[in-house]
């Protein structure tokens, strides 16, 4: 597979992304091609505000671990990896205490995952219900469980939008490793050209771009605009509704 073109896109008319990806440029405006036949989400920070809950979480077990405290800001930026990542990152530990921070993460996490605690962004439900009218798959990837994932998808009464899930454990190597992109498109015989991912944060963004797939960026969530742009996201939109202009969805 090629590699993506160097230039301004805007001073184009057409920009070809790993030599078979396009986006067409109308009115210094980006919309994806015509092709989009799948739309893979990223679900913390992208579908669910789970922010205040993992990192609470997250802090809960440093403290009871009796490891050096971490803030919000640095909890927060670990969102989306793995979760024994999450600390091996953060704070300097060995295999075993990482394995010991997932298991008592877990069990406070159960604790402190009531109902509601966990919410739709705005304008998430109604965008999905568009995007699903207009016959495009909806499916989720990330680094929760798929337990996790899909008790929130119940939940969240989500279950008539989103038909395909994928957690961390369903493939050999998580964000930002393409795999989970490259297992949803073997699971159904699509083409890099013919999906995009929206997520969050840049492990969104290289995991779509290591499948040869467009990224979006939210900049809602736990990643910054600068970041998401740094990582070179196609797009980055400040609002999930705005989805529906870059896949040519009226409402």
């Amino acid at each position: 597979m090629g590699q993506r073109a160097v230039g301004t896109c805007e001073s184009v008319d057409q920009y070809v992304y790993n030599d078979i990806f396009i986006l067409f440029f109308m009115n210094d405006r980006k919309f994806l091609s015509d092709n989009i036949k799948a739309v893979i989400l990223d679900f913390d920070g992208t579908v669910g505000n789970s922010r205040g809950l993992i990192v609470r979480t997250m802090q809960q077990t440093i403290r009871r671990l009796g490891l050096p405290e971490r803030t919000e800001e640095e909890c927060a930026s670990m969102i989306g990896l793995p979760l024994k990542e999450t600390f091996t990152r953060i704070i300097d530990m060995d295999d075993t205490m990482g394995d010991r921070c997932a298991e008592v993460y877990r069990e406070i996490f159960k604790e402190n995952n009531q109902p509601g605690v966990v919410s739709l962004f705005p304008n998430v439900r109604e965008t999905l219900d568009a995007i699903h009218r207009s016959g495009r798959m909806i499916t989720l990837a990330s680094s929760r469980s798929r337990a996790s994932l899909l008790g929130f998808v119940a939940d969240m009464e989500l279950g008539g939008y989103i038909s395909y899930v994928l957690g961390a454990g369903d493939v050999p190597n998580a964000k930002p490793a393409p795999d989970m992109v490259v297992r949803t498109m073997e699971d159904h015989g699509l083409r890099p050209d013919e999906c995009v991912v929206v997520g969050d944060t840049a492990f969104d963004i290289g995991m779509a771009h290591g499948a040869g797939v467009c990224g979006v960026g939210v900049t809602y969530g736990n990643g910054s605009r600068e970041e998401l742009e740094e990582c070179g996201a196609e797009f980055v939109i400040d609002d999930f509704s705005q989805l529906c202009g870059i896949l040519k969805i009226n409402g």
